[in-house]
């Protein structure tokens, strides 16, 4: 396998874990529409789309305003519930000789102050959340757009970096290498993944393999 030209990464349940801000920012809105709340463990088996690809089925003609009470909601709490995910820090450390990018279904503005909470705003060239493109992840348009900010185009040797089948099915959307961490064991498990067409080209456990299978490679190799 030829080394990277660039990396674009997932955000939640890839390099961070913040799905206890996510479930607490939605539970308000559930409560406030009288709908059961989640566990955090079921917003992690059920939120894959964005809010503008969810929201309407969830709270039908009012799904605008649900999703601004999220907004705010996420706004108040999200930072307090950011955390990294084991191996996180060495995979960023061992792509860093290579552009990178961050493709996420969390709503822009949020991810980027999620971003520049940690101190990364630098190691990103782009950081593209739902509604920054023209549509959201499985769709291709957010790796594109994220791509053409940091001035690559896609290919085979630009890896889109995530964690569901939603992930892989943009990257080979997006003409991308579909990088596969963890055992998608909220997608059913990398068998259900190649039932459905969004195998992955590669797979790595975690991110210190990852990072291993990265620092595997040299600049100009």
């Amino acid at each position: 396998m030829q080394p990277p030209r660039a990396i674009v990464w997932d955000w939640d349940n890839t390099l961070v874990d913040a799905w206890a801000g996510i479930a607490a920012g939605l539970n308000m809105v559930l409560a406030a529409y009288g709908k059961p709340v989640w566990t955090v463990a079921e917003a992690r088996t059920r939120i894959r789309g964005s809010v503008r690809d969810t929201f309407p089925a969830m709270f039908g003609p009012d799904w605008r305003r649900a999703a601004d009470m999220l907004r705010e909601n996420m706004q108040a709490c999200h930072l307090d519930h950011l955390t990294l995910l084991p191996g996180t820090e060495a995979a960023l450390d061992a792509a860093a000789i290579w552009p990178m990018a961050i493709v996420s279904n969390k709503e822009g503005g949020i991810l980027r102050r999620e971003v520049a909470h940690l101190g990364w705003s630098a190691r990103f060239g782009a950081v593209v959340g739902a509604g920054d493109a023209s549509a959201d992840k499985p769709h291709a348009a957010p790796i594109w757009h994220a791509l053409a900010m940091i001035g690559v185009n896609p290919g085979q040797d630009v890896w889109y970096v995530g964690d569901t089948g939603s992930d892989m099915q943009a990257a080979h959307a997006a003409g991308c290498l579909a990088v596969l961490v963890g055992d998608a064991a909220h997608d059913g498990g990398i068998a259900r993944l190649e039932e459905t067409g969004a195998a992955p080209h590669l797979h790595c456990q975690d991110g210190l393999a990852l990072a291993a299978r990265l620092r595997g490679f040299t600049p100009g190799e």
